[in-house]
This record gives structure tokens, sequence and C-alpha cells, in this order.
């Protein structure tokens, strides 16, 4: 990812890793925009980062998803980069009766809300050069911590459908990639303060880092050994499946 001169849109961008990225990017000669619900939390970060611009947004509710986009596109009509990066991470119990409201709400905050926002956005980022469209993931989409099951499987969702994406925009000028951090000291789960967490500081600094190669998959060392369980040929396979299958349906 060219890492100067990008117009980005951060989703979660008031807090924890959408800040830090948010403010990583801006420091670097970008015009950011995040995105959330919580308004106060978006004030703070434009009033500790002049130039940083802000945007409401909803991620459970298409309507908001979709007045946000236009209202991107309409104000900021150079953006060629959005983070997928708002999320929740709540306990569960997938050996007992879920709480299908909590569930309900983790898999549209998620997975829908991601999807939404880049279906919304997808056709505006073909026009632009060096687009990209990334997603906040987790390595619990490979190794999924057995008390926040739901969360786990919206991550290994959110992994699938990058790769889908991915292939399907392998000839426009939109990049996909996937952004996997290990446990990082934010809010979820109360982790600020979490010493066995990676320090947020140094989670950025390893991110942007990786952002500015060319690789798809954005990992810090401390996420390797988890993400990797799911084996170093995924890409290659997924890849060549779905080559497989195309080809087949264009034939039939």
């Amino acid at each position: 990812m060219k890492l100067t001169g990008n117009t980005i849109f951060i989703t979660g961008g008031g807090s924890g890793i959408g800040r830090g990225l948010a403010e990583a990017l801006h420091k670097l000669g970008n015009k950011v925009i995040v995105g959330g619900r919580r308004k106060g939390h978006l004030d703070a970060v434009v009033a500790a980062n002049p130039g940083i611009e802000a945007v409401e947004l909803d991620i459970t509710d298409l309507g908001s998803i979709e007045k946000a986009a236009a209202y991107l596109i309409k104000q900021y009509p150079d953006l060629n980069v959005v983070f997928n990066n708002a999320g929740i991470m709540l306990p569960d119990a997938a050996s007992t009766k879920l709480d299908d409201k909590q569930m309900v709400d983790t898999i549209t905050t998620n997975v829908i809300g991601p999807m939404r926002l880049s279906s919304a956005l997808v056709d505006h980022l073909k026009t632009k050069e060096n687009a990209v469209i990334a997603y906040t993931s987790s390595v619990l989409g490979f190794v999924p911590l057995a008390f926040t099951a739901v969360y786990s499987s919206t991550k290994a969702a959110i992994h699938s459908y990058a790769l889908s994406q991915r292939f399907m925009l392998r000839d426009t000028s939109v990049r996909v990639l996937e952004i996997a951090p290990p446990w990082v000291r934010t809010d979820l789960m109360n982790s600020s303060e979490a010493e066995a967490a990676m320090p947020l500081d140094k989670f950025i600094a390893g991110t942007i880092e990786a952002l500015g190669t060319d690789a798809d998959e954005i990992l810090v060392e401390e996420a390797r050994g988890l993400r990797n369980n799911a084996g170093p040929q995924e890409h290659e396979l997924v890849n060549g499946f779905n080559a497989q299958m195309l080809a087949l349906f264009q034939a039939a």
C-alpha cells in the first residue's frame, strides 16, 4: 500500500486500533476521515489531530452506511482507501443457549457492516489509483478463542470474504488487505492494561511498516504463529480453486 497521499476512511476510528491507525496515517501525510457511532470519541480524535475529520456512522444500520458512503464520495471525491475496522467482542458460551441479541449484534457489526460498506464504496474505489479495501480481522479467525466463539467466527468470515473479494478484484486498481492483529491492548474485552497483550503503539508501528510492503495479509511478528496454523499454502489453494471454478462456470 502507498503510505502517503491517500484519502482514507477508517471505521471504528474513535478508539483503539482504529484511532491508532488514523493518527499514524495522518502523520504520514494522508487525508484521514474517521467514522463511528460515538460522537464524543470522534470529536476527541479530531481535536487532538488537526486535519483529521469525522463522519458519524452506525455500521449496524444499512441506511446509515448508505448515507455515509454517499457523503464520503461527494465530500471526498479522492477517497481511495477504506479501512473496515469497527468491531465488537464479547464473551459467550457456545456450550449453552446463546444470547440471541448479542449474537446478532456481533455478526451485524463485524461481518455484515463491513460487507455493506465495501459494497457501497467499491465501484467508486475502482475509479481510483492505488485503491485499497482493508479489513481488520484477528488471529482468532484462524485459531478461535472458545469463550468468544461468535466473535472468532466473525473474523473467520471476514478472512474468507477478503480472499474472495481479492480474487474478484484482481484485475482492477483495488487491492484487498487483511489486518490480523494478535491480542492488543485496547478496550476490547477490557484489555487496555493486560500485560500479556501487545502494546497498542508497538502494534500500530508494526502494522504501518507491514502496510508499506506488497503483502496482502498485514501481520506483526506476534501474530504469525497463530495465523500460520491454517497452513502457508492457503492462498495458493484458494486462488487455484477459484480460478478452476471460474473457468468451469464460464465454460458452462
